[in-house]
């Protein structure tokens, strides 16, 4: 905002000069006079000097005291008034001009997740190549504002605002919290371990390019809804990467119990593209990081194999309910027999809901090959070591009607250095009174179970566990290879 130049008053003189010739020694064009002031200003200035020394060396004053030089100190506590009185109206407009808008626009609400997304709509995302989209406030594309967030609705986020404020101009009744606050936007749930982490995985790769920088508090959106928590599972993971358990900011401090007051951050780091933008590479060393935290948090060894190092561990994932094997045993029986014709294949059945995080960790870090049906429990899969496989199951009607669904664990397959060794859909199930082809028939197959084809499963297990035997082999004779991390060394 541009103010306009105070206008100063200045006397102007409109008497024309006299023509006078003036005879005197000490003429405006004398040099004798040029050679007094300037004598008159050296002694003024030595004068001063020796005044300066004299105080600053007495035992009672280090600095001269403002009382001393009367006439000096009147005119600076002028300017600085002055000066004051010029910005604090500058200052109150900036403050009366900061607006908030809704978290949520529903104006897009069609394309919620498209371009800019809903969320925060109107600011645009920082982003290099091959690293993560975000937001950092203050910031030069912020023009050095901060950001402030006005409203705790949990069940509305067109009820819950954001705006940028100047430093010095923040808006009235406002908190300003310190720290580096993260603030994180999830279109999903951040109770589902396979969703929240792709929540997570933006802050990890920001948290290793900045020098390892680590957040005073989360703030926690969904739909522009506040959240209050995460799960357990992402929970603990976050407390293993970051050192610390993590402060979920609930704003119960807030004076008032109606979310009117704004809340401002001193610094502030927004993702709402979860892991978008960021290259394979990249995602590669922020699951190393995550993968090696875990571990060292939990005491697992970083190398936690057999002492045999061609040993091959299987792990049968199992679920319950929804998605899970219709006959268990007989699942267990064919990867039994298999594992059996491998010299140190040693085959593990585990129930996640029945593992503690830590337990989990110890798993996966000692798994070749795990096999599970498609499901969250699935991204425990980056816990592993590097190069292991992985075996994915489907009831009927998945690969045709579960669109991109499908394919996430392919994905983090890959962004983690993971083998997918494909998936299997089982042809028989629950009938759709629709055609097969409709999507309301996802609605029944969603939830339907698993059967078993004997003669394919013995076959996919019998190659897969050759080619991670083999592997394993090559692994040992040439020394195996150290994986490295980006920053903030594990």
């Amino acid at each position: 905002m541009t103010k306009p130049h105070p206008q100063i008053d200045r006397a102007t003189s409109t008497e024309k000069p006299h023509n006078r010739n003036v005879s005197s020694s000490f003429s405006c064009y004398s040099p004798k006079l040029s050679l007094l002031i300037l004598a008159i200003c050296v002694t003024l200035f030595v004068i001063f000097q020796i005044r300066f020394l004299h105080i600053s060396q007495s035992p009672s004053s280090s600095y001269p005291s403002p009382a001393s030089w009367p006439f000096i100190y009147q005119q600076w506590q002028k300017l600085k008034n002055n000066c004051t009185q010029d910005l604090d109206p500058i200052t109150e407009k900036l403050r009366i001009s900061v607006t908030f808008l809704p978290l949520k626009d529903l104006r897009y609400s069609d394309k919620a997740l498209v371009g800019h997304t809903w969320f925060m709509s109107s600011l645009y995302d920082s982003h290099q190549e091959g690293e993560v989209q975000y937001q950092q406030f203050p910031s030069k594309s912020s023009q050095n504002r901060l950001l402030c967030i006005k409203g705790r609705d949990n069940h509305d986020g067109s009820w819950n605002y954001y705006a940028l404020a100047w430093p010095k101009a923040l808006p009235y009744n406002a908190t300003l919290m310190k720290g580096l606050t993260f603030v994180s936007y999830n279109h999903y749930s951040y109770e589902n371990i396979w969703h929240g982490l792709s929540a997570m995985v933006p802050f990890v790769a920001w948290h290793q390019k900045n020098n390892c920088e680590l957040p005073t508090r989360w703030i926690l959106y969904h739909w522009g809804e506040l959240r209050l928590g995460m799960g357990p599972w992402l929970q603990t993971l976050m407390h293993a990467t970051f050192d610390g358990e993590p402060v979920i900011e609930r704003f119960d401090g807030i004076k008032d119990e109606d979310g009117d007051d704004p809340v401002c951050f001193e610094k502030a780091v927004v993702m709402r593209h979860n892991e978008g933008g960021m290259s394979r590479e990249r995602r590669m060393e922020v699951y190393h990081l995550m993968r090696c935290k875990a571990r060292m948090y939990c005491n697992v060894s970083l190398d936690n194999k057999d002492d045999n190092h061609k040993a091959v561990g299987m792990t049968l994932l199992m679920r319950t309910g929804p998605r899970s094997f219709k006959n268990e045993s007989a699942i267990i029986g064919i990867f039994e027999k298999e594992c059996a014709k491998i010299d140190g294949c040693r085959i593990t059945v585990a129930y996640s809901n029945n593992l503690t995080f830590c337990e989990q960790v110890k798993l996966m870090s000692m798994t070749d090959i795990l096999v599970s049906p498609h499901g969250a429990q699935l991204t425990n899969m980056f816990l592993m070591d590097r190069n292991s496989s992985v075996m994915e199951f489907f009831p009927k009607g998945w690969l045709k009607l579960a669109g991109v669904g499908q394919y996430v664990f392919h994905w983090i397959a890959s962004w983690s250095g993971m083998r997918h060794q494909g998936a299997w859909q089982d042809p028989n199930g629950e009938n759709c009174t629709y055609s097969e082809d409709d999507r309301r028939c996802m609605s029944i197959y969603k939830n339907g179970r698993i059967g078993y084809n004997e003669t394919y499963f013995s076959e996919w297990a019998r190659n897969v566990l050759n080619e991670v035997k083999t592997m394993k082999l090559e692994k040992s004779q040439s020394n195996g290879s150290a994986s490295s991390s980006n920053g903030c060394m594990c």
